[in-house]
């Protein structure tokens, strides 16, 4: 009872926090909605930001929104049979549609507590498969390292690809502070300086807890990266990594297509777009709610989209993709495994079965 009344308050606290960002970026969008309306001479009653938002939503081209679910389903279908490969190891032939459905309810329950949704499906499999939740846990561990990775890669991509646009915005967004000084400049000096301290007094911070702790977690996923060579199909599982990610990107930039304001933008843009809005998602916040949104407001405006209508795609994106099929499926998989488990028990795989 205890520990469900901690859950029950934590899930306040993010839904609160989630819903208090929201606010203040709708507040925000609203104050600059209303000045445009003056600019341009529209009267303050037909300047509504609520009203533009659901004539947006009304105008969205759904037959795209349609795609970019079919690029979701086809993005997890590829994630659930990546840790079928993942759990083999362990002695169970999972079946696909538990690993599926334990997916869409850990993406459910992602939306109450941030990271809560990975404990759930994980007791999810270990219910259903019989496998001790610790070493389901261990498998889903060695997923989010692959999405690290493969994050870590796409904002590299990003650089790669972006870097002026990158460096442009952050300079005029410094010359707002301070006049015109170079943030590249400091930020070059800081990291040299940084380096410089590290190394005279690098046996001090290596004896530190904190040094041990990211030392540790480094080493962890090392070895998480090492394991993956051991598996049946270790080309199989980088080419479903490779997918996964693929799709992501696809999602954001179909759905760029369902709205008249960014259907023009580039395949650039909406990596850009993707990169900063999963950086969003990481911040406790139920599913991204509000930090998506203030993120993907600032980046749009850098490809010439008014605050107005980035604040609609967001809500769009966010309340069509990340909550509406989030919600739908991990309530239907909540409700289906059950019934689909009542006479399943699973058999134990042969230590020959567990290596070929």
């Amino acid at each position: 009872m205890k520990n469900l009344l901690i859950n029950f308050f934590k899930f306040l606290l993010f839904l609160g926090f989630g819903l208090a960002i929201l606010y203040f970026v709708f507040q925000k969008q609203q104050t600059a909605y209303l000045a445009e309306c003056a600019l341009n001479g529209t009267p303050i009653t037909d300047c509504s930001l609520i009203k533009k938002i659901i004539a947006d939503f009304r105008s969205a081209n759904y037959a795209w929104i349609a795609v970019v679910y079919l690029c979701y389903i086809i993005s997890n279908i590829s994630r659930s049979l990546r840790w079928k490969m993942l759990i083999k190891p362990l002695g169970r032939d999972a079946r696909f549609t538990n690993l599926f459905g334990a997916i869409m309810i850990g993406y459910f329950g992602n939306l109450g507590l941030p990271r809560l949704g990975e404990v759930m499906r994980s007791v999810a499999i270990s219910k259903y498969e019989v496998v001790p939740v610790e070493r389901v846990i261990g498998t889903v561990i060695v997923e989010r390292l692959m999405d690290v990775l493969f994050l870590l890669l796409c904002i590299g991509l990003c650089l790669l690809i972006e870097f002026d646009t990158i460096i442009t915005y952050l300079q005029k967004w410094q010359e707002g502070k301070d006049g015109g000084n170079s943030l590249l400049l400091y930020v070059v000096i800081g990291g040299l300086l940084v380096s410089a301290i590290g190394w005279i007094f690098r046996q001090k911070i290596m004896a530190t807890p904190l040094f041990k702790k990211v030392f540790n977690v480094v080493k962890g996923f090392g070895e998480g990266m090492l394991s993956i060579r051991k598996l049946e199909n270790p080309i199989s599982f980088w080419l479903h990594s490779i997918n996964i990610w693929f799709m992501y990107f696809l999602m954001t930039y179909f759905c760029f297509f369902a709205f008249g304001p960014t259907a023009d933008l580039a395949p650039k843009v909406a990596l850009m777009s993707f990169v900063v809005g999963a950086l969003a998602i990481v911040i406790p916040s139920p599913g991204g709610m509000g930090t998506y949104h203030y993120f993907t407001i600032n980046l749009l405006a850098l490809y010439g989209v008014s605050e107005a209508d980035s604040f609609s795609f967001a809500n769009i994106l966010f309340f069509s993709v990340q909550l509406g099929i989030n919600v739908v499926l991990g309530l239907i998989a909540l409700v289906a495994l059950p019934a689909m488990n009542k006479n399943y028990k699973p058999e134990p795989l042969s230590e020959e079965a567990k290596i070929a």
